[in-house]
């Protein structure tokens, strides 16, 4: 059994300051109202406050402290296997439009770096896309060809600096990895002045209205906007249905310490049911990181998520003769069902009201090219970009994996219902978490390490399905749209806006 560090933290937070700015306590007016402070808020800010406009980013816990506090941090235009599917599915032109948006955003991210001097550990890397078997190495094969007939710099090699053999990789020159929260917060400590703010713990619960838009929040606090962008990785509202054209995803990440000279030298992912995605990162004493990621699964749907970690750490000793594990955290996104993110106006009828979300794994690139099609589209700018991802889009319900997803959502409306029926928190372990009915009511019941009982509603309040346990973060995950709460109820992830009720642990 591998060590694994008792806590679970993301490297980029727990190697960065907390930040602390205010709350949002009074009604304001701003130009633009951006929800989230994450790298699409931040960076959508940034463009717009550049160019004129005052803004106000309410961030329901701390900057960066989400989805894009908890990413691999790989910025690039090669996700893994996609253009070869993108070119079957949508043709060659609107593949390499997907191809050159991406690494425009590399190269807009650089560039911003750059301009404002920000020291958040940036560096040119190659990206590798690997097969670790002969039986795989037809889709790098394949994924090559699409490249290069998209005018894509890729090219084919059989030798990468991992420690082990590979069968044959597709690599892309000149792409990067960053330090995310170094940069969200050093763009976001610019934002806060002449008449822009940055507001923490400031849970947003509904947008009303149109020209102006009026923003409400949990506390009272109303903020006047002609325009809101809501950058929540699966959007708070409800209106353009991403949760019926998307399905959220967990994965895995664990970071050791590895010998410098020991360390590969890249970016790194697998193909193949147990892919790996590698990279390194330095840290702020002079030693280096090894992050390894994956294990993912659609939220909801594995209960040891401990095994996970392991799995991971198994791995590390195996590949790289690393033992002890330092950092392991998980991350969620939004996976769209024609793997295009969805960027834009919330519905046809929003002209004020934009989103950004189904990201599906890849959100560095996908978050900075979301902030300038946003940016566009506000200052009233054409963007190139801005057609293929449109939100709006008609969405390919009747694909396999939408049938099969929102199969999925339904059944589990209806099926967990039954879950705990006859079930007692009488034989309820200290640390373990299960679903229980308590006077006809289904109940989500955890005993923490001292004995004492937390009971909340196991009903998620965003669309009714029912929550399910996950051991390793010790949360409450619902399986139909991705909204997680601690044992004691509180928000950990949207789209919910409530927590869940305490129910009487007596």
């Amino acid at each position: 059994m591998q060590s694994l560090s008792g806590e679970h933290r993301s490297f980029w937070i727990e190697s960065t300051l907390p930040s602390s700015y205010p709350a949002l306590t009074e009604d304001i007016s701003v130009d633009v109202a951006i929800v989230g402070g994450g790298l699409v808020g931040i960076t959508t800010a940034k463009l717009l406050k550049q160019a004129g406009k005052t803004v106000a980013v309410l961030e329901a816990e701390r900057v960066g402290s989400g989805v894009s506090g908890h990413t691999t941090a790989k910025i690039s235009a090669l996700h893994q296997l996609i253009y070869a599917d993108l070119i079957d599915q949508i043709g060659k032109e609107k593949a390499k439009i997907y191809a050159e948006s991406n690494q425009a955003a590399v190269e807009k991210l650089a560039s911003i770096i750059q301009t404002e001097n920000i020291d958040c550990d940036f560096s040119r890397q190659d990206v590798y896309t690997f097969a670790r078997t002969l039986d795989n190495v037809d889709k790098i094969e394949k994924e090559i060809k699409a490249t290069k007939a998209l005018g894509m710099p890729a090219e084919y090699v059989d030798q990468v600096s991992l420690p082990f053999q590979i069968a044959g990789a597709i690599k892309l020159p000149d792409q990067a990895q960053f330090h995310p929260r170094k940069y969200m917060l050093h763009v976001a400590g610019t934002l806060a002045e002449q008449g822009s703010h940055v507001f923490e713990q400031t849970r947003v619960t509904t947008v009303e209205g149109e020209n102006p838009c009026r923003v409400k929040t949990e506390n009272g606090a109303v903020v006047t906007a002609k325009d809101v962008v809501v950058t929540t990785n699966l959007p708070i509202l409800d209106q353009g249905l991403f949760f019926a054209k998307s399905y959220p995803k967990r994965s895995y990440l664990i970071g050791a310490y590895i010998e410098a000279d020991k360390a590969p030298d890249g970016m790194f992912i697998g193909v193949g049911e147990k892919y790996r995605s590698i990279r390194t990162t330095p840290t702020d004493d002079g030693r280096t990181l090894l992050l390894m990621g994956g294990e993912g699964h659609k939220v909801g749907t594995e209960n040891n998520t401990t095994e996970r970690y392991q799995n991971l750490a198994s791995d590390l000793t195996t590949d790289f003769g690393i033992h002890a594990v330092d950092y392991r955290w998980s991350s969620q996104d939004m996976v769209s069902f024609d793997k295009l993110p969805y960027i834009g106006r919330l519905t046809p009828m929003s002209n004020h009201t934009y989103v950004a979300t189904g990201f599906s794994l890849w959100g560095m690139s996908k978050s900075v090219m979301s902030a300038m099609i946003l940016s566009d589209l506000i200052l009233g700018q054409s963007n190139p970009w801005a057609d293929l991802y449109d939100a709006t889009r008609p969405t390919p319900f009747a694909t396999q994996t939408s049938i099969k997803e929102n199969l999925d959502v339904g059944s589990r409306w209806v099926g967990d219902r039954f879950k705990g029926i006859f079930s007692s928190t009488e034989d309820l372990q200290p640390g373990d978490g299960k679903l229980v009915t308590v006077e006809g009511s289904k109940v989500a019941a955890y005993r923490d390490e001292a004995g004492s009982l937390h009971q909340v509603s196991a009903v998620c309040p965003h669309l009714g399905c029912i929550v399910d346990w996950n051991e390793a973060e010790k949360s409450w995950d619902c399986p139909c749209h991705g909204s997680r709460f601690s044992y004691e109820g509180s928000i950990l992830q949207g789209p919910a806006v409530k927590c869940l009720e305490r129910k009487d642990a007596s």
